[in-house]
Parts: C-alpha cells; structure tokens; sequence
C-alpha cells in the first residue's frame, strides 16, 4: 500500500516532466503547480493528471487524497486513498471510476514501513533519477475532486519491504490506461514493470508525524 509519498519537483520542471508523457502535452494547470511536499498524507490535496478524450493534452489539478463516489452522502469512513487493481473493475466504491475516470497521481517518492524487531523502520522508496506515476482513479462526489492510486502485488524485488505497492506505469504504458477500455487498463494489472528499478533507503521515523515536511525525512541519517 501507499499511504505517504513525496512530490518534491514543482513548477516549470513538474510541467516539462510531464509534459514529455505520451498524450500530455499541452499541460494545463488551473491550480497552478504544487509546492514542493516531503510528508503528503491522505485527505491532503495532491496533483492529479488527467488526460483529454478527444485531443492531446493533459491538466493537472489539485484533488483530495482519498476518493469520494458520487454516491456519498458525507465524508465520514477511512478515506479511499488506495484501490486493489485486482478488484478495482467490480468493488461499489471504485467500479464507476474505474471505468470512465482513470487517470495518474505523480510523486517523486514514497513511504512504507517494514517491523525491524519491536519496531517499524520507514523506508523512502523512488527511482535512482525521475518520477513515478501511479495508476489512479477519481470522481466528484460532495462536489470535491478526489482521486485514489492503485496498488498491486509486489514484486520479488520490493516484496520484502511490503507485499504491496503503487501500480507504477511505464511512459508507453500510460495511454493505456486513460484512454482503453476497461479491459485494455485491467491487462496493466500485473507486478510494475518500473518497479525493479526502485531503490529504498531508511528513512528518519520522524515521517511518522504528519506534521513533519522536510527534506531531512527522506533519509534517516
């Protein structure tokens, strides 16, 4: 799973990355572009990218950490931040989305935790150079934009750090995605192909506090 990640790249290089995706280009950016995070937690506002049907180009927006259906009537419950890939198609919370509103969340980095005797070391997980871009669903419900990421198995390479992790798409693998049908997106869930070449290293146990966002938390020395 995913549940604190990193998007330290902003601005006009956020856009130029970007802007390099397949289908991409233009890049619109409504909210502007986000400052630069280290600790990013669900029910936060994070860039979502979403792609146009009928021409190129793409907009980022700012969207809620955590899906909210159409159908909800409130906020309350653990919020929706993660979609299993291998139930997303037929699960009541993420059915509708899945099928019409696929798009990409982007971070530089991610959190997750693994139990180190009695406790829980975090590890700060990214590729040596470049973003990630995680498969994501939203949705509009309460009049809010909300996004969640999926996740799938891990593979050999990350299975001892977590059993999950974020469905990572390659850039050739990304119209895919938001423009196939939901069949053409649900032959992407498999082990990530970006993921063997993720690197982890301990991370300061200060991340644990979401209140805490600096640079410093992505490396525990």
């Amino acid at each position: 799973m995913c549940g604190r990640f990193v998007l330290f790249t902003s601005g006009q290089d956020l856009i130029d990355e970007i802007g390099r995706l397949p289908g991409a280009s233009p890049l619109a950016t409504p909210d502007g572009t986000p400052p630069a995070r280290y600790n990013i937690a669900p029910t936060q506002q994070v860039p979502l990218i979403r792609f146009a049907d009928a021409a190129p180009g793409a907009q980022l927006d700012a969207a809620r950490w955590g899906l909210l259906p159409t159908w909800k009537k409130d906020d309350s419950g653990p919020p929706l931040f993660n979609a299993r890939s291998e139930t997303v198609a037929d699960k009541p919370s993420f059915r509708s989305a899945f099928a019409s509103r696929r798009g990409l969340m982007v971070l530089d980095g991610y959190y997750e935790w693994k139990r180190e005797g009695a406790a829980k070391q975090p590890y700060y997980v990214a590729l040596s150079e470049g973003l990630l871009y995680a498969a994501a669903l939203w949705d509009t419900g309460l009049d809010c934009l909300s996004t969640t990421m999926l996740t799938t198995a891990a593979p050999e390479t990350t299975e001892w750090l977590h059993h999950r992790l974020p469905l990572f798409l390659a850039p050739d693998e990304v119209e895919q995605w938001v423009h196939g049908s939901p069949e053409d997106a649900l032959a992407l869930v498999a082990p990530s192909r970006v993921a063997p070449d993720l690197v982890a290293r301990p991370a300061a146990p200060e991340v644990g506090n979401v209140r805490n966002d600096y640079p410093e938390l992505m490396s525990a020395n």
